[in-house]
């Protein structure tokens, strides 16, 4: 493909010009998080709530709207509003934090990630600010209904009716990788004028406060100016100048990025200039707050505009490595050639003949994706001791304290940048794979990330998520890397066998631990405990069970299968150039067929995670000497079918120690053969669900009184809604799990997640692509009974995705499923076509929940349309 914004990917592969050196990576929440918190118990959300945010420094990370930084997030470029209502100036978006939401944290704020190319060349970010007074309090006091009611969302309060807000866009046009050209307009949607101050920005991130004595902050000074526009130049030692110019005629507010100690704490400041000091100037009118030297670590512009009904204000700014005399000459030309060049990139990516529907659809979710590439900086070990004043000691074998070696800054694709601003090790598998089309570099990069010696831990753990780096994610990365391996070989016509290479070496590390620690009692069977699912069970599985009781489970079973395969088949893709690869698949060919035995039949007699009874797989509950099948039909058994793949007769034949090695154990172990099923063309299925089993669990699948939604694979049956399961432990506590299809009515997890019903992207999308894994071994030799008539595995596999894609297409009403109810969303011009991609999916409405920008695993929707796309053209 050769278009601009090609080339300037081939650029950046070469390292001949960093495109990429700015970008989108400044999150939309940084207080609250894990990294912040040094209390003593661990209490984040609390140790460092919203209300402190624009009063103190950060330690790690910065936030902002709508804004960029540098990849070591040096200096910061962000937004901020005030409609002359609020309380406070707007400077980053609200939500409520965990304890505060009835389902947990939850944005309350609305904004898109509208567009974006790989290398930032062209981002278009909107954001909808209220006219009215923000009511912060009233979505505070909308957080204390119970668990069983709906969120209150911001829209439900009028603060859009009549349209009475500023419908606001940022967009950036780079010239060169550090030359950025801003442009900000603000329509005024509603039927009056209305006030609006619009404040650009720009500031150091805080490196400085943290040793003792305090280092010598970089600095921000008014620069030279032209005529129409005023100038700003950012100074610093290590990385030297950068200058914003700024159109117009704005005041210019200066201050330093520090702590408010005296307001938070009682104690003297350091500086009398101090973080929230734009806020009591433009919001109190103090003007003693600022910087009277016009000097400081944190600046500003203040432009103000009373905005006609119907009409819009324009900000313009550049920010630039260079002084510039005319720095608007070309600015508009500039941002209509990238708007321009951005269009052209996509088209090449989705190829002719895609609807215009699903066009948008792939384009916004590679946007949000951009968007949500985040700095993530992080050291352990300087975390734990603290600062001065050290922390409670209790903190030293507090979160994450067996993880000291973890010392990080990287630019990472994170699950949400407002609920989720931290990387998860699965959902950043889910991430490569959506983003692998668009920018195969980047997909690549960002899986190797999570197996370098600096998030790896030295016994083999993959670091799962921030919030507690030793919960148990589901082993994807293998089946990610290959993934991105075969998807970079179809588009440059060779994969990168290095970059597989890498990657399957630490793996290893990482399959041993998951052997060595989590086959507790040796038989293959695996207690993975939380794995991703968060309140699917009946109880917290990252929680060890009372004494005297355990949980063997049918999902840590089939993804280890569903692992030993992934490994097995690179070690196959590697062996064609390394004979020394064969013995390393036969290892891992040997252990998927020990593994998939042990889903169905147990050594003893007795209970194995498959029910011949049922047609399904799951749990088993040891509880002091009693063994039964945790009978809940749910994403939990159908997992197994993620453990499938095909050996071409080619491959088979080429590589003679494998398959002399593979026939050998065979024959030592005929009792493992059924899970090799060898086709009359030669083709070797090797699969934990066989043919059998496989048309009776895939029949649950699509069975839409089951598993099967209008919108996609529910995680639960939808037959537990009349029919809740419930166990009674010990002949004491008894728990039961229902059906359902919405938000959860649990606290388990933090309880904003539910696997008890809704449509998931990730298992929806696996789930997806194995039923096309077992068409390609078996074809149309499989057929599934349905209500209305057998189905073959590729028709089940495409009626998935069609479902899954169809959350986001208009209806024969024009409405939009992920939208729900929410008229102004479904009708609005101004809303109805700006797609948000939400964490998950209510199973019978397909209405988005959770998280409102978790585009992350939901940008897979994105590489659904493009393979729906290519199958249809064959």
């Amino acid at each position: 493909m050769s278009t601009a914004e090609h080339r300037r990917l081939a650029e950046e592969r070469s390292r001949t010009v960093r495109w990429k050196h700015w970008g989108p990576y400044l999150s939309e929440r940084a207080w609250g998080t894990v990294r912040e918190d040094y209390s003593a118990t661990g209490e984040a959300w609390d140790y460092f709530p919203h209300e402190h945010a624009r009063s103190r420094a950060y330690r790690w990370s910065e936030d902002g709207l709508g804004g960029i930084c540098d990849k070591a997030q040096t200096l910061c470029l962000a937004l901020a509003f005030w409609n002359e209502r609020d309380p406070f100036l707007k400077e980053r978006t609200f939500g409520l934090s965990g304890p505060e939401g009835n389902h947990g944290e939850d944005l309350k704020e609305v904004y898109y990630y509208e567009d974006a190319t790989p290398t930032a060349s062209y981002l278009r970010w909107g954001y909808k600010y209220p006219q009215c007074a923000f009511p912060y309090q009233a979505l505070l006091d909308g957080g204390r209904r119970g668990g069983d009611q709906p969120e209150l969302e911001l829209w439900q309060l009028g603060v859009f009716d009549d349209g009475r807000y500023f419908d606001i866009t940022a967009e950036y046009a780079k010239v060169s990788p550090g030359d950025i050209t801003v442009v900000i307009t603000a329509a005024n949607r509603g039927p009056e004028a209305a006030p609006l101050h619009v404040l650009p920005h720009l500031w150091f991130r805080n490196t400085w406060s943290w040793t003792t004595p305090p280092g010598e902050p970089p600095c921000i000074v008014p620069a030279s100016h032209g005529e129409g526009h005023v100038a700003l130049r950012a100074r610093h030692a290590a990385v030297g100048d950068a200058f914003l110019y700024l159109e117009g005629a704005p005041e210019l507010l200066f201050t330093d990025n520090e702590t408010n100690l005296e307001l938070l704490y009682g104690v003297p400041n350091r500086t009398p200039w101090v973080k929230d000091a734009f806020h009591h100037r433009v919001v109190g009118g103090d003007s003693s707050r600022v910087c009277p030297e016009a000097r400081g670590s944190k600046a500003a512009a203040w432009y103000r505009a009373m905005v006609p009904a119907g009409g819009s204000f324009t900000v313009r700014a550049r920010l630039s490595p260079e002084p510039l005399a005319a720095p608007f000459a070309s600015a508009s030309a500039l941002v209509e050639t990238r708007r321009r060049e951005a269009d052209e990139f996509y088209a090449a990516v989705q190829g002719p003949g895609m609807s215009e529907e699903r066009r948008q659809i792939q384009r916004q979710a590679s946007a949000g994706l951009f968007w949500t590439m985040q700095y993530y900086g992080y050291d352990v070990d300087t975390w734990l001791r603290g600062e001065d004043p050290p922390p409670p000691r209790a903190r030293l074998r507090g979160r994450n304290w067996d993880w000291r070696h973890v010392s990080v800054a990287d630019v990472i694709s994170m699950p949400d940048c407002w609920e989720y601003p931290w990387f998860a090790a699965w959902d950043l598998a889910f991430h490569a794979l959506a983003m692998a089309s668009v920018d195969i570099d980047l997909a690549k990069s960002q899986l190797k990330l999570m197996v370098k010696e600096w998030y790896q831990h030295p016994s083999g753990q993959i670091p799962a998520y921030e919030w507690e780096f030793s919960d148990l994610n589901p082993p994807v990365l293998a089946w990610a890397a290959y993934q991105v391996f075969k998807i970079e070989r179809r588009q440059r016509g060779q994969g990168d066998r290095l970059f597989l290479e890498r990657v399957f070496h630490k793996l290893l590390i990482n399959f041993a631990w998951w052997v060595n620690k989590r086959d507790s009692r040796g038989n293959n069977v695996f207690e993975g405990g939380f794995l991703g699912l968060d309140n699917i069970s009946l109880f917290d599985r990252s929680e060890p069970l009372p004494a005297g009781m355990y949980l063997e489970q049918a999902d840590a079973t089939a993804w280890m299968a569903m692992y030993c395969l992934d490994l097995m088949r690179i070690a196959l893709e590697l062996a064609g150039e390394n004979s020394a690869y064969e013995d390393l698949a036969s290892k891992f060919f040997e252990h998927f067929l020990l593994i998939a035995h042990a889903l169905h039949h147990a050594d003893d007699g007795d209970l194995a995670p498959w029910s011949e009874e049922s047609g399904f797989y799951f749990d088993i509950l040891y509880d002091h000497g009693e063994r039964r099948h945790l009978p809940v039909k749910s994403m939990v058994g159908l997992v197994p079918l993620f453990a499938v793949h095909v050996i071409k007769p080619e491959t088979y034949r080429a590589l003679d120690n494998f398959r002399r090695r593979s026939e050998w154990f065979l024959a030592r172990r005929p009792d493992l053969a059924e899970f090799v099923v060898e086709q009359a063309s030669g083709r070797r299925v090797l699969c934990a669900v066989t043919p059998g089993r496989l048309e009776r669990v895939v029949a649950h699948l699509v069975d839409e009184s089951e598993l099967l939604s209008p919108f996609g694979p529910r995680s639960l049956s939808k037959e537990h809604a009349e029919r809740p399961v419930t166990i009674t432990l010990s002949g004491r506590q008894q728990l039961s799990v229902g059906y359902e299809p919405g938000e959860s009515s649990t606290r388990m997890k933090g309880g904003n997640s539910n696997w008890r019903g809704p449509v998931w992207f990730p298992t929806g999308y696996m789930l997806y692509r194995s039923l096309l894994r077992f068409d390609h071994g078996f074809g149309d030799t499989i057929q599934v009974p349905t209500a209305g008539g057998p189905v073959t595995l590729r028709q089940a596999a495409h009626g998935i995705a069609e479902r899954m894609i169809s959350i986001f297409e208009r209806d024969g009403r024009g409405r939009r499923p992920v939208f729900g109810d929410e008229a102004i969303f479904q009708t609005d011009p101004h809303f109805r076509d700006r797609l948000l991609f939400y964490e998950y999916f209510h199973a019978e409405t397909g209405a988005g929940l959770g998280a409102a920008h978790q585009t992350g695993w939901t940008a897979l929707v994105g590489d659904m349309v493009l393979r729906q796309h290519r199958a249809r053209r064959g």
